[in-house]
């Protein structure tokens, strides 16, 4: 089924000169980057870096050692030759820490290697340093078909209170920024770009607040902005009010009033299995962020996106994806 779209506010000739900006982008003082030194780790670094540069932001950058993940590299020892083991690995994690920080020695920048689970060791950091965004990668290998993201983003996602970006193994495009070198050349990340924001909702208990933040990104970066919403049961479509009606006036109501964004915010209404029209959508509009709402671990229900969609969407968008919990 077609999707159906409509303009919000005056024409694009009218908006040709934008408003003078009256309020910042939210805060983004501390970024914390989480690592497992793998390449999908890696792809995620530049984004982590070009933030810090906009925002004037310190840099956080975490490593974990799980026993777990020693032992099943050293194929089991005993407790005795597991503390050597442990501190050897923590001596190499560090080293590979500080060849990362080498291109980044321009912006302010913290290191963390914690022994113990992600989550975890990861939560006292988040904490103690008030961090308002975290950065990670992701494989997003699929498998039974059950999307498996790993463990640290797993983790992360469930349980972390602040934004979180992903990046996925199929970002490409002017949506892909080029990795850092870590090899000690003095190579400054690129500057980041967000020319398209796509916003998609299910019209959350916090919808509003996910929505402004979104929206807020557009106005600091200029952007233009799509809010979109699928509805996967259309057949209902004829009844009245109808579900379309509905919608576009939700999708209306999410737009604050006093938004100065460049352009007139697209509202946009799709029809069919919400991941797939997400990935659809920021396709065709060359989307540089998808930006989701995301419900805590403790969190059930229909009225937000069920992990499920949230991850396949992460795992096949062109684009990093943003989740801000509801």
């Amino acid at each position: 089924m077609a999707p159906y779209e409509e303009k919000s506010g005056v024409s694009p000739s009218a908006v040709a000169e934008p408003e003078v900006k009256t309020k910042p982008f939210v805060s983004v003082k501390n970024v914390l980057f989480a690592t497992d030194f793998s390449a999908t780790s890696d792809a995620a670094l530049p984004y982590a870096a070009a933030i810090c540069r906009r925002f004037g932001s310190t840099l956080h950058l975490f490593h974990a050692l799980s026993e777990a993940s020693l032992l099943m590299m050293t194929g089991g020892v005993d407790y005795v030759s597991m503390g050597t083991i442990y501190d050897d690995a923590e001596d190499e994690a560090k080293q590979r820490v500080e060849q990362i920080c080498v291109p980044l020695e321009d912006i302010p920048h913290r290191s963390y290697v914690r022994h113990g689970q992600v989550w975890n060791t990861l939560a006292a950091i988040l904490a103690e340093n008030d961090i308002d965004l975290i950065v990670l990668g992701t494989h997003g290998r699929t498998g039974l078909g059950k999307l498996l993201l790993g463990s640290v983003a797993e983790d992360i996602l469930r349980h972390a209170a602040c934004p979180v970006l992903t990046v996925g193994p199929k970002v490409s495009g002017h949506a892909k920024l080029l990795a850092v070198s870590q090899h000690g050349h003095d190579i400054a990340p690129p500057e980041l770009e967000l020319r398209q924001i796509v916003c998609a909702t299910n019209f959350g208990k916090n919808s509003n607040a996910v929505a402004e933040s979104a929206i807020a990104l557009a106005e600091e970066f200029h952007s233009s902005f799509t809010l979109l919403h699928v509805i996967e049961d259309y057949t209902q479509l004829g009844r009245k009010p109808g579900p379309m009606e509905e919608g576009l006036r939700s999708l209306q109501e999410l737009i604050p009033r006093d938004s100065t964004l460049q352009y007139p915010p697209g509202l946009l209404l799709e029809f069919g299995p919400a991941p797939e029209r997400i990935l659809k959508v920021a396709s065709e509009r060359e989307a540089d962020i998808i930006v989701l709402g995301a419900r805590s671990s403790a969190e059930v229900g229909t009225s937000h996106f069920p992990w499920s969609s949230a991850h396949y969407v992460i795992a096949q968008a062109h684009c990093p994806v943003l989740t801000i919990r509801e």
